[in-house]
């Protein structure tokens, strides 16, 4: 897990601009403090899936989504997954927006690019699991994504024990305690050609991909 520069730009807002030297400094010492202080933990687990025009099965699970059902299409396994870096963004928000309300900012941004980048890691072990079996990935997708509820948080939640095997909490607005959390469903499919290799929509020159308005929609593209 690393806050990436380039990421942790991407979320401040900025787009190629110059990046004043003061700035540039606080965001080296901010990834430094972070990345230092953070406690990555993730749990994920696979489940048959069955997939009709408006609904997802996953175990025990039932979710209904066009979004998702068109995500998992063809795929007969799904693997859920839940992943934090700890409280240690949070802890750094709170710290730095009584004395320095810039750099509370910046740790927004780099906490972001820290999440991202440890499911990235979490997705390749994923990966590389599922790919001696002969199965692919597609896209990660998470509730709060198109038109997948954010409220299948809380089945997510149960069924991965996440508050016991990771540390995490849902508020009474299903959102993630830590903050810098995700939780997110991938598709195995048996066919590399309908897999994904890319990490973010945003990477992918493939702009006639059919899973891309889906995922994309996460990145804020």
């Amino acid at each position: 897990m690393r806050a990436d520069r380039k990421e942790t730009l991407r979320y401040l807002g900025y787009r190629g601009q110059e990046i004043e030297e003061k700035t540039a400094q606080m965001i080296e010492e901010v990834q430094v403090e972070l990345e230092r202080a953070s406690t990555p933990k993730s749990i994920y687990r696979e489940y048959a899936c069955e997939v009709t025009e408006d609904k997802v099965k996953l175990g025990e699970l039932t979710f209904e989504s066009k979004n998702l059902a068109v995500n998992l299409k063809g795929c007969e396994r799904a693997v859920l997954l839940a992943a934090t870096i700890g409280r240690a963004a949070d802890f750094m928000i709170k710290k730095y927006s009584i004395s320095n309300m810039a750099k509370a900012v910046i740790v927004q941004a780099a906490g972001a690019s820290c999440i991202e980048s440890y499911v990235d890691e979490v997705e390749q072990l994923i990966r590389e699991e599922a790919n001696q079996r002969g199965l692919y990935l597609r896209p990660r997708f998470s509730p709060g994504y198109g038109d997948l509820s954010l409220e299948y948080q809380r089945d997510i939640f149960q069924i991965l024990e996440c508050h016991k095997r990771i540390g995490v909490m849902l508020t009474a607005g299903n959102l993630m305690m830590p903050s810098k959390s995700v939780t997110a469903i991938i598709g195995l499919t048996t066919k590399e050609r309908e897999s994904c290799q890319m990490v973010k929509c945003s990477l992918c020159a493939k702009t006639d991909c059919e899973f891309r308005i889906h995922s994309s929609e996460a990145e804020g593209e």
